[in-house]
């Protein structure tokens, strides 16, 4: 990206400046300077729109969270699911979004939005406010978590053929056992299944 003279900025074009240079250099190089440099811009200029780094940082999480909520499933359930499948694919989308999700408190409109839409469906399942609360958390929790560990798989160096470990005799024989399932290889399908699961937890309290 060269930066070049530019006359107005909106904020939309320097989450998206800031998103580039993410995506380019990493999140440590997302800074007020870098993305003023980038887009031709003064740090003074910058700092009318965004007064330090963590604020442009949870517009960026903000961005990320874009239309997260926007599930209209008419079952709970399936709302819910739908909703941490939305999540999980914008955590996918920047290879440095995870850091960005954990850079502060997840509390600005769209994430607000996200977590209210959750407790609203456990809400509608039966839970009462606060188990539906626990609910919701649970979910992002586990969302952020499998995110976390599917964005581990992708940076892992493709390896032809990977030395067999001196301690191959067998003293994790349930871990070889279902490697087959690939749970942090992102298929849809098992990330569901084991949502499905985690959402059965609150099944007894939604039966009460």
């Amino acid at each position: 990206m060269k930066p070049g003279p530019r006359r107005s900025v909106s904020q939309s074009d320097i989450v998206d400046a800031a998103f580039e240079i993410l995506e380019e250099k990493g999140v440590a190089a997302v800074s007020v300077r870098g993305v003023a440099g980038a887009l031709g811009l003064t740090p003074t200029a910058m700092y009318t729109y965004f007064a330090s780094k963590n604020a442009l940082l949870q517009a960026m999480v903000e961005h990320l969270l874009t239309g997260v909520a926007d599930a209209t499933e008419p079952d709970w359930r399936d709302r819910v699911v739908s909703i941490a499948l939305a999540l999980r694919a914008k955590l996918a989308e920047h290879s440095g979004a995870m850091v960005l999700v954990t850079s502060g408190p997840l509390d600005g409109p769209n994430a607000l939005s996200l977590a209210e839409r959750l407790i609203e469906s456990f809400v509608e399942a039966g839970l009462a406010v606060d188990d539906a609360a626990r609910a919701a958390h649970v979910v992002r929790a586990f969302v952020v978590g499998q995110s976390a560990l599917e964005a581990a798989r992708r940076a892992a160096p493709v390896e032809a053929s990977a030395p067999q470990p001196l301690w191959s005799d067998s003293r994790h024989p349930l871990v070889e056992q279902t490697e087959h399932l690939a749970l942090d290889g992102g298929d849809d399908a098992e990330f569901a299944a084991a949502l499905g699961r985690v959402i059965d937890g609150f099944a007894p309290a939604v039966v009460s």
